[in-house]
């Protein structure tokens, strides 16, 4: 008996659809100014000091924090929208990472910076567009004259940002250090978080913290509250024309090479690499970019905030840091994890 013939079943092509292009990024952009500013809001009023304790209603809130009942109730709701607060009914809890780094009282508070939003950052960042055209900053804060009362704010509410990279730069850089004297010096010392962390590790480490005549009593203070003022030594001055010393066994740039551009910078590394000690150790403190340049988005964008801030400065790659350490005579640049923004990078003399 025959076989009847198969009937063949044509195969549907199966093509896969990308999903379709949408404004959304972009409609979510025309609000990206907007969460800075709401957390900057509640920092100011205390807002979230008032609900460290625990769930609040928006009247409760109100009450402790001395704001209108209107008001509240929108920044809450703000606040609820960006994920920094959650809600349940009527009352109001602090999200996770809220009451951990944005309550004052938390030794990990990181909310100087959300401070200085409104009142230091945007206004130059308004600027942008003319600062892409003439690639020069309206004000810039790289200079004495302009940036010092700005930095004088500034540094000593971004303490906290950077003492845990401090502090692992410490343990890593003194971990051998016996009783014998160590010197460290202290670029652009800021708040002095950088030379503090290393003089709460040992009492023989003594510190020579330079920056600028207005930003030193800030450092002053800052090292007195945290008891080791008297392992501090202090240098009022432009940190490529101030006297360094010799002889320092630790070098620590934090976060300072960025606003310096790259032509100062590598003036910069040679001097400090001229104050040290033989065998010695540069460690160094930034928002270094991918090799590529494609990432991560922090650095990518904190160039854009040297656009219009200062006049030739930058983010740049490891590779980029390291050649300049080279040329100043360092050796082994390598990087060190630490908590912050990016690695450490640290360098021999």
């Amino acid at each position: 008996m025959a076989k009847k013939p198969t009937k063949k079943i044509a195969k549907r092509k199966v093509t896969s659809k990308k999903p379709p292009v949408t404004p959304q990024r972009i409609m979510e952009m025309v609000w990206g100014f907007a969460p800075p500013l709401i957390a900057e809001a509640a920092l100011q009023h205390g807002v979230f000091d008032a609900m460290d304790a625990g769930a609040k209603t928006a009247a409760e809130i109100a009450e402790r924090t001395n704001t209108s009942p209107r008001g509240i109730g929108i920044l809450l709701d703000g606040l609820v929208g960006v994920g920094l607060v959650n809600r349940r009914g009527e009352k109001f809890t602090l999200a996770p990472d809220t009451a951990a780094f944005l309550v004052h009282s938390k030794p990990a508070f990181m909310g100087g910076l959300l401070k200085h939003v409104s009142r230091q950052l945007i206004g130059s960042w308004l600027g942008l567009s003319e600062c892409v055209k003439t690639g020069k900053p309206n004000r810039p804060v790289n200079q004495e004259s302009t940036g010092g009362d700005f930095f004088a704010q500034f540094v000593e509410d971004i303490f906290n940002m950077s003492f845990g990279a401090a502090a692992a730069a410490a343990e890593e850089l003194l971990e051998d250090a016996n009783g014998d004297a160590v010197s460290v010096l202290d670029i652009a010392a800021g708040s002095g978080v950088w030379g503090i962390a290393m003089a709460r590790k040992l009492p023989h480490v003594r510190v020579t913290a330079v920056d600028w005549h207005n930003v030193i009593p800030i450092t002053r203070r800052v090292a007195e509250r945290h008891g080791v003022a008297g392992q501090f030594n202090y240098v009022g001055g432009d940190i490529l024309e101030a006297d360094l010393g010799n002889g320092h066994h630790v070098a620590t740039l934090g976060h300072i090479l960025h606003s310096e551009g790259e032509a100062r910078s590598r003036q910069l590394l040679k001097r400090v690499h001229a104050a040290m000690a033989p065998g010695g150790t540069i460690v160094i403190g930034e928002f270094t970019p991918d090799e590529g340049r494609v990432g991560p988005p922090v650095p990518l964008i904190f160039a854009v905030n040297m656009l219009v801030n200062t006049d030739e400065g930058s983010t740049f790659t490891f590779k980029q840091i390291a050649s300049w350490l080279k040329e100043a005579g360092f050796k082994k640049p390598r990087l060190l994890n630490a908590p912050g923004p990016s690695p450490l990078i640290l360098a021999d003399a």
